[in-house]
């Protein structure tokens, strides 16, 4: 599996995350023999240790930062800290949402037990009706939305569109298994629609404002052709 290398200074590297790739595995993974980390493809591909500055899920894919040296993630981490990075995802949701939206609303974190307040930003880019019943409805409608985490939980985009009522297709946690169904059978498509397009901010070390892009997996390619829809990357 050859990496997107979206960025690299004697700093940072910032490359484009697959689906479904752990960025490292936990200490004493099982999964350490079956599946190679984000990280360990990193340094197959380049011959170099790297540093998570953030995380991705799993089935997210999309830019991350990794910092060269283990004393330069701190920097890289206040910019997340202090909000002084924006942060651009794009995702395919099921139905029409509005134009623009809001959402506040406290998110599970890592303790199952506790809510944090969560704040995302919402833009509708693009909207389809497809004449593929899925219960209980004749027809399907999907919206392509940008998505802007003013916070970091947890699933937070994920959980947020699910909670107004617009989830994410292939978020077998938080969707909709039927219309997830529907776009396996008609399309082939299995993968979560979330992916982190863009990061802007001012790079710590040089004060050079980087904006970084990561290309969309070819699912994604495959979707914008078939809905007739404009990748917002270009």
């Amino acid at each position: 599996m050859s990496l997107e290398i979206i960025y690299e200074d004697e700093y940072l590297l910032c490359v484009t995350k697959p689906n479904n790739v752990l960025v490292h595995h936990a200490y004493h993974s099982r999964n350490m023999s079956d599946e190679k980390s984000l990280l360990q493809l990193i340094q197959e591909q380049i011959g170099l240790k790297t540093y998570p500055v953030h995380r991705l899920d799993r089935k997210t894919s999309g830019a991350i930062l990794l910092a060269k040296n283990k004393e330069y993630v701190s920097k890289f981490q206040d910019l997340f800290t202090k909000n002084e990075i924006r942060k651009i995802y794009y995702g395919v949701v099921r139905g029409f949402p509005p134009a623009t939206k809001t959402i506040d609303s406290p998110v599970k974190g890592r303790d199952a037990n506790v809510h944090k307040e969560a704040l995302t930003e919402l833009k509708t880019l693009e909207n389809i009706t497809l004449e593929i019943p899925v219960k209980p409805y004749q027809t399907s409608r999907y919206s392509l939305v940008e998505l802007f985490p003013k916070t970091g939980r947890m699933h937070q985009l994920r959980v947020h569109s699910n909670k107004i009522s617009h989830p994410l297709i292939g978020d077998a946690k938080y969707g909709d298994k039927n219309h997830d169904v529907m776009f396996d059978e008609n399309f082939g498509f299995k993968n979560l629609f979330l992916h982190a397009g863009r990061l802007e901010f001012t790079h710590p070390f040089t004060n050079e404002k980087l904006i970084l892009k990561a290309s969309f997996p070819i699912d994604w390619i495959t979707l914008f052709e078939k809905f007739s829809w404009k990748n917002p990357l270009i």
